[in-house]
């Protein structure tokens, strides 16, 4: 059950923290410079680091995809979003961008992380004409979900659902293509999946390396995706540019980082349920 919090968040009690356990969340933020993360995290980001170089480049140009394409999903109209896997707070955060274009855009931001849960909290404030929300919940649970977000969003009205860095948590065994069925059969004609998800079949080798010292290292398991399983995710919607389709190729000229591998990012998209 969920409880009103400060700034009109709704969250659950947050799970036990352990910082002697790596997070995805945490790892992340110390890959794009942030301050949020222990020493479990730094040394699992390290040694992913070591398979991956580009790694902190590539999470940045990651966190470029998400303003860029949330930019462009207000261009489209759409005012509501519903944003899972969300991470911890940086910059660009899904409604700053939103907020930024359309005052009036309603924002609920999903994750499980007890840190990203305490930050959201305190960072994630809306602006006056619009509206922010938390609900702390995992995306195996989609009913939970779907049930938070109405406290917030109109679902008569389309949203847009962001899953960037998330689905390649979620293992075969967990039907991740059921889950985004669905989140998205609760929305209405003319709603957005957006989904960033890590590459198998780009620079393979590198890709596998990546996958064996990071699920040696983290509790939360990766399984990469080649093009055709993430265009799967995307069956029945109409893409708004042909994709999926490498993150280098996504990001105009200019804004992905040089010198970076950053194809190994992966795999990003847009699509509109008809």
């Amino acid at each position: 059950m969920t409880q009103r919090a400060p700034q009109d968040q709704r969250v659950t009690a947050a799970p036990t923290l352990d910082p002697s356990v790596p997070s995805p969340a945490r790892m992340w933020n110390y890959w794009v410079g942030g301050k949020d993360h222990f020493a479990a995290d730094r040394d699992a980001a390290t040694r992913i680091i070591e398979a991956m170089p580009a790694m902190p480049q590539l999470a940045r140009n990651a966190r470029l995809f998400l303003a860029d394409a949330v930019s462009q999903l207000v261009g489209l109209g759409v005012r509501q979003f519903l944003d899972i896997g969300t991470g911890l707070p940086t910059a660009n955060n899904t409604h700053e961008v939103a907020q930024a274009a359309a005052p009036e855009s309603r924002i609920v931001y999903v994750d499980y992380d007890p840190v990203v849960l305490a930050h959201a909290r305190a960072l994630l404030t809306s602006s006056p004409e619009g509206k922010t929300d938390y609900i702390e919940a995992d995306l195996r649970d989609p009913d939970t979900i779907l049930a938070a977000a109405q406290h917030t969003l109109d679902f008569t009205q389309p949203v847009a659902i962001l899953l960037i860095g998330v689905l390649h948590f979620i293992p075969d065994s967990d039907e991740p293509y059921g889950l985004v069925d669905r989140l998205m059969a609760a929305l209405p004609p003319g709603s957005y999946l957006t989904i960033g998800h890590g590459a198998s079949d780009i620079q393979p080798a590198e890709a596998a390396e990546l996958t064996r010292r990071y699920n040696a290292r983290s509790s939360a398991q990766i399984r990469m995706r080649n093009r055709d399983e993430v265009a799967r995710f995307f069956a029945g919607l109409e893409m708004t540019t042909p994709g999926p389709v490498p993150l280098s190729e996504w990001l105009p000229p200019g804004k992905v980082e040089v010198g970076t591998a950053s194809d190994l990012a992966g795999y990003c998209g847009i699509g509109r349920k008809p």
